[in-house]
């Protein structure tokens, strides 16, 4: 395949090769699969002002019309679902199987955003005057997803954005460009030209884009560290912001579970997508009835589960995606070992291509370790004990995170009460990770600013105006 011809950026509904590239590795093998257009400041501002131009007419169409074009390109994505996953394995890594969820997701989730509708307030309509709230666009929206699921998480912005009328310039990460760029080859003819302009690039990229005047809002999913530098770079403009960060998600399970039952679910909250979810359990507290025996069955379940290429058939866990996250799991791992605690896993380098880490289970480190206190992005989890829900609820919320978390136990009222006391946007009771775009999805503290999804998610992406007309008197 020419990787140059087919990965092109879509500046006002033109396919652009740019004028340099950058190469783009698959992380399971570390070698280049193809290469990416490297966006110039030129190029970002001619996708700005293609956007802007396009502004006007795309907020003035029904919103019906918006509504069926986001359909159309959610329809455009599942029907081209087998090409896609092979080329989001490529460059991300996860296997055939969640290439294939996360791209029908993907479409799923911009036929979901379809349903929702902006709402009109009626304040007041009496004899002197009749006062209605009603949802305007905001203008030109910067977009900035991750690269643990390039073309969902872009998605979560995608939809919701146009549906409420903006127009919008959407980078994907540099360590996953290549699939967002082929779905804007594929609904290129669906939209308006520069209703949705897409653009690659390298580190630079994305403070351009944030610090940029012609931008009205920058909605970014990524770490902390970088959101709170998406912040203040967005802050002499007042731009509208939407930062999706970090979480460091505490999962509680209760003495009345069925470890049996239990034990798959728990692996894959924690490991599915090779731990790389913001939402993914960061730390699991176990009740010490069962600690042994449910540490034994996470840890049995575990050597069940194949890691490799995950364009090999049966893999169900990949590489981590790139080489810094990679070197960032291995110094977590080797604090742990430098620092005596026991590993009931893995914990050990995989001497061969690809960013490998294997499955690492730790057996009850310290409150105040790295692996609990911070985020790990990968395959690596602490289990740690516990015997009282007042202290194990104060140690879940002791942190800077407020994601997401989960309680698990088969006594439901019990189980919801505990999560009720759990400071975070989103938590679970007997499942984790369901995410809707019709529900409102974001973090308390460090974890973000606003919210995606539902009519929360979309009221993001408009302003409120209040019209108020006085009646004449008859």
């Amino acid at each position: 395949m020419n990787f140059d011809r087919d990965y092109a950026m879509l500046i006002g509904g033109r396919l652009e090769h740019g004028s340099a590239r950058f190469n783009v590795l698959n992380p399971a093998t570390e070698n280049v699969i193809g290469s990416a257009p490297n966006a110039t400041r030129n190029d970002l501002d001619r996708a700005i002002d293609a956007a802007r131009e396009a502004f006007p007419g795309w907020a003035a169409t029904p919103i019906a019309a918006r509504k069926a074009a986001l359909v159309a390109m959610g329809q455009a994505l599942m029907a081209h679902a087998d090409g896609l996953k092979r080329l989001l394995t490529a460059e991300q890594g996860k296997p055939h199987a969640d290439a294939e969820m996360e791209v029908m997701g993907a479409g799923y989730w911009l036929m979901g955003a379809a349903h929702l509708d902006l709402p009109v307030t009626v304040n007041e309509d009496s004899a002197e005057r009749y006062s209605e709230t009603r949802h305007v666009p905001l203008g030109v929206v910067g977009a900035i997803p991750p690269w643990n699921f390039p073309l969902l998480l872009a998605m979560f912005k995608v939809g919701p954005a146009l549906l409420a009328g903006n127009t919008m310039v959407l980078k994907p990460s540099p360590f996953t460009p290549l699939s967002t760029l082929k779905f804007g080859e594929l609904v290129k003819d669906i939209l308006p030209p520069g209703v949705l302009n897409i653009i690659s690039g390298g580190d630079a990229l994305g403070p351009w884009m944030s610090s940029h005047k012609g931008f009205d809002k920058i909605s970014f999913t990524g770490s902390t560290a970088t959101g709170r530098r998406v912040m203040e770079s967005a802050a002499p403009t007042l731009k509208r912001v939407t930062l999706e960060l970090g979480g460091n998600d505490a999962a509680i399970v209760m003495p009345d579970v069925d470890v049996e039952n239990v034990v798959e679910e728990l692996f894959w909250a924690a490991f599915r997508n090779n731990g790389q979810i913001c939402v993914a359990t960061k730390r699991m507290y176990v009740h010490e009835d069962i600690y042994e025996p449910l540490k034994d069955a996470l840890v049995a379940y575990a050597k069940t589960v194949k890691v490799g290429d995950g364009s090999e058939q049966g893999t169900q866990i990949g590489p981590i995606n790139n080489e810094a996250q990679y070197a960032r799991v291995v110094d977590l791992i080797q604090d742990a070992k430098d620092k005596g605690y026991t590993f009931l896993l893995g914990g050990d380098a995989v001497d061969v291509p690809g960013y490998f880490v294997p499955i690492t289970i730790i057996d009850n480190p310290p409150e105040d370790s790295r692996i609990v206190q911070e985020e790990q992005f990968g395959p690596v989890l602490p289990l740690i004990r516990f015997d009282d829900y007042d202290d194990v609820v104060a140690r879940a919320n002791a942190t800077e995170y407020g994601l997401g978390g989960s309680v698990w136990g088969k006594d439901e009222d019990k189980a919801l009460a505990i999560a009720q006391r759990i400071a975070s946007g989103t938590v679970w009771v007997n499942e984790t990770q369901h995410l809707s775009p019709t529900a409102a999805f974001g973090g308390m503290k460090q974890s973000g600013v606003g919210v995606e999804g539902g009519l929360e998610g979309l009221l993001e992406y408009t302003n409120a105006q209040t019209i108020v007309r006085k009646k004449q008197p008859a």
